[in-house]
């Protein structure tokens, strides 16, 4: 055989076996991106909503962290900071709303924004939020806002309808 012959020789081995191998990495180095991505939002987003945790604790007399805890009348002051904290709230809630959510997700991302479900429930539990929603809610994305009505009515009526709706959307 000659040069030329063991070259188009090679030539056809990487064709047939190296093209293909080298489409497979390309693909699944995009997945493993993707992957790392979504962990990045995820993470970027929990430490915002640690942060406005910290913001909840520098403001104890809004006793914004008790739960059935009896609702006292609050000055002018306090009012417009507890509404000015919801509104960080809402706020929080929406970017993850559009950064997680999708209509069809795949079993990590489903894991990812269940976890941020769980806090605005959590929240929605709080007749005082619940209140204030509508007017936190102007000019928000629809999807989103349309997303937490239906989670601040179910909770609202005792939270099983959104926790069987949660379990119905499920990925299997």
């Amino acid at each position: 055989m000659t040069w030329m012959e063991w070259a188009e020789a090679l030539s056809y081995i990487v064709t047939v076996f190296g093209l293909p191998l080298a489409i497979l990495v390309f693909f699944l180095e995009q997945r493993r991106e993707r992957r790392n991505e979504q962990e990045e939002i995820y993470q970027r987003l929990s430490d915002e909503y640690t942060g406005f945790l910290k913001l909840v604790l520098g403001n104890p007399d809004l006793q914004l962290l008790r739960k059935g805890a009896p609702e006292q009348p609050l000055t002018d002051e306090q009012n417009e900071r507890k509404l000015a904290i919801f509104n960080i709230l809402v706020s929080l809630f929406e970017r993850a709303y559009l950064l997680v959510f999708e209509e069809k997700m795949d079993r990590q991302t489903h894991r990812l924004w269940l976890s941020w479900e769980d806090y605005m429930r959590e929240w929605c539990r709080r007749r005082d939020f619940r209140d204030a929603l509508p007017e936190l809610l102007r000019g928000e994305d629809e999807d989103f806002r349309a997303h937490i009505l239906d989670i601040a009515e179910a909770e609202a009526a005792g939270g099983s309808k959104g926790q069987e709706e949660t379990a119905a959307t499920a990925p299997r």
